[in-house]
């Protein structure tokens, strides 16, 4: 099995009707897992898809194969890519990579300027997020959007979160900002740039010395 026997799209309403399955996955998941994630119904997910948020993969065969969504929190500063999964038949196949990719550029489409972050206990998520750009942060400089933190209460480990005050818990929390990307990148052009100057400067300097000693 293989990505090429998968279809990624983002969602749309032709795919509304797996949307309970979806969050019949998710539930399983987390349970299996023995953590929690913000549990969503199905009239939620199913919204996502109406309004262009998410993303779907389906198999060449049209079963459902795996699903994330946008999430947008302190009126568009951030955004979360939510709701990870891939049903257990296609799993270890690479699938939830090429989701997380797509989910990604589709944030990155729809809000260019916003902060993208996640929450996760999964290793292999996170190792994903630092191949997309993502840092690990403190919890602090995540949204403070009350309702986003109402939705870990359906956590197993809420308990651990409030007694620390939302400074910290069980899990890791990522942030890609565009802005520091941004500086990241100039940053990098401007040591080219002065290399390269420098680079100029001594060729000038040794061409200079050549001609002197001809002379």
């Amino acid at each position: 099995m293989t990505l090429q026997d998968f279809d990624i799209q983002v969602a749309s309403a032709q795919h509304v009707d797996f949307a309970q399955l979806i969050c019949d996955e998710m539930a399983e998941s987390a349970k299996a897992r023995g953590t929690g994630i913000a549990q969503r119904s199905p009239e939620y997910v199913a919204n996502k898809m109406l309004e262009g948020k998410a993303v779907i993969a389906l198999h060449k065969d049209g079963t459902w194969a795996g699903f994330c969504y946008i999430e947008t929190w302190s009126h568009g500063d951030f955004v979360a890519n939510s709701g990870l999964i891939v049903s257990p038949n296609f799993r270890k196949s690479g699938l939830a990579k090429a989701i997380k990719q797509k989910i990604f550029q589709l944030s990155r489409t729809k809000y260019p300027d916003s902060k993208i972050f996640g929450l996760t206990t999964g290793l292999a998520v996170m190792k994903i997020n630092s191949e997309l750009g993502y840092e690990p942060v403190t919890y602090s400089e995540l949204t403070q959007d009350e309702d986003f933190w109402a939705g870990c209460k359906s956590c197993v480990n809420f308990d651990i979160l409030t007694s620390k005050e939302r400074k910290n818990c069980m899990c890791t929390a990522m942030l890609f900002d565009p802005a520091e990307k941004i500086k990241e990148y100039e940053d990098k052009m401007k040591k080219i740039t002065h290399k390269a100057t420098l680079l100029e400067r001594i060729e000038n300097a040794i061409k200079k010395r050549m001609g002197q000693a001809e002379s």
